[in-house]
């Protein structure tokens, strides 16, 4: 049987190739209902309105009864609705099957976080990167099967039939395994600080909402704007997202010696500067392999945003007994996934009105805003803390 971290990373790797499979075929779902730039923008904002809406309640559910059930069910599910993307025949359909995948999703996402905060307090190990390097690797492996079944002219219905079967198989070898098997009752009530009037947990949510938007992006229109903007094929345009999962899985691999060296907030900013200037590189020098140069290091620089806030914002929520973080978890994945909300049809929005090499310059600019975020995050937690805290905190 699976141990608690192995099952962790093969869900967070399931998650990753759920998104990755039918993201990298948004241009032949594009062409399968008809829809341009801005009206797919809008289809794919069902998916958004998915995540943002059931984020909120996720982590009371896996607190009411267990995070290993939240997984199993909203994992089943996640793989059960695969397949129904691949029949839709209009923008109104795609974007309603879109919003029932994003709240599954949601759910999936936040319990495995909650799910991986435990093997992390339990090893006494930053291994957050290396969980979320499952998501990257998963992405990975759901990205090169979309760019196999296009090259082999398979429909989407085919494609994701396939992907939904073997991801269900995954799921139920290792669900058993996933901490958070039974309903937390009973625990010691904390007087806790209110999350809502916390800065620092705003601080890094709004870090988290930079790197869902670029994340996003690359997700949904990087193998949109090979296609249109530098007129290569659907197959080999899917392998942009292949590169930018890539280089963010070897990174996160990396992720454990990489945080105790350099420290949480230095390896966020560092990261921030080298995906603007990748996604940056991506868009102003029209030629292919730039654009997939440029797209990989958007890939490595975002590696770290999202697991290590993550991993801040379970710690800041840390009670004295070793539990605690479910809320803060749940707020910071709450305004994250309001980048995946706002992102698609801003930058379908910027694309119709002018290119989506411009959408998608707007989009390293707003990774770049997490440089100051992060500055001030860090000071904001050095005021919550005693000065025996923060020389821990800092290592």
């Amino acid at each position: 049987m699976a141990t608690p971290r192995v099952a962790v990373f093969a869900i967070f790797l399931f998650n990753g190739a759920v998104y990755g499979s039918w993201a990298a075929r948004i241009p032949a779902l594009a062409q399968q209902v008809g829809a341009g730039e801005g009206v797919l923008g809008l289809a794919l904002l069902g998916a958004s309105l998915g995540l943002a809406l059931t984020a909120p309640f996720a982590a009371r559910v896996c607190a009411a009864v267990g995070s290993r059930a939240v997984v199993l069910g909203s994992g089943v599910l996640s793989a059960a609705v695969l397949p129904v993307v691949g029949l839709v025949g209009t923008p109104l359909q795609l974007g309603l099957v879109l919003f029932v995948l994003g709240s599954a999703v949601a759910a999936l996402d936040v319990a495995m976080n909650i799910a991986a905060v435990s093997v992390v307090r339990a090893l006494e190990r930053p291994l957050m990167p290396q969980f979320h390097a499952g998501f990257s690797v998963g992405g990975l492996v759901g990205s090169v099967g979309a760019a196999a079944a296009a090259a082999a002219g398979w429909s989407p219905l085919r494609h994701f039939v396939v992907a939904a079967v073997a991801g269900l198989l995954l799921l139920l070898a290792v669900a058993g395994a996933v901490p958070g098997g039974s309903p937390e009752r009973g625990r010691e009530q904390v007087a806790q600080r209110p999350v809502l009037r916390r800065p620092v947990l705003w601080l890094l949510a709004g870090i988290a909402l930079c790197s869902a938007i670029a994340e996003g992006a690359s997700a949904d229109w990087s193998a949109l704007f090979f296609v249109r903007e530098r007129g290569i094929g659907e197959g080999a345009a899917a392998a942009a997202y292949a590169g930018f999962s890539i280089t963010m899985a070897a990174a996160r691999l990396l992720g454990e010696p990489a945080q105790r060296r350099f420290g949480p907030y230095r390896l966020l900013a560092g990261g921030a500067v080298v995906a603007a200037a990748g996604l940056a590189l991506a868009v102003l020098v029209p030629l292919p392999a730039l654009g997939y140069a440029g797209f990989a290091l958007a890939g490595l620089g975002l590696a770290f945003s999202f697991p290590v806030v993550m991993d801040l914002a379970g710690e800041a929520g840390r009670r004295a007994d070793g539990t605690g973080g479910e809320r803060e978890i749940g707020l910071v994945t709450t305004v994250a996934y309001t980048g995946f909300l706002a992102g698609p049809p801003i930058v379908g929005g910027l694309a119709h009105a002018s290119s989506l090499s411009v959408s998608l310059g707007f989009v390293a600019v707003v990774i770049a805003l997490i440089v100051p975020a992060v500055w001030l995050a860090a000071r904001a937690r050095a005021r919550e803390l005693t000065p025996g805290e923060v020389g821990s905190a800092r290592t």
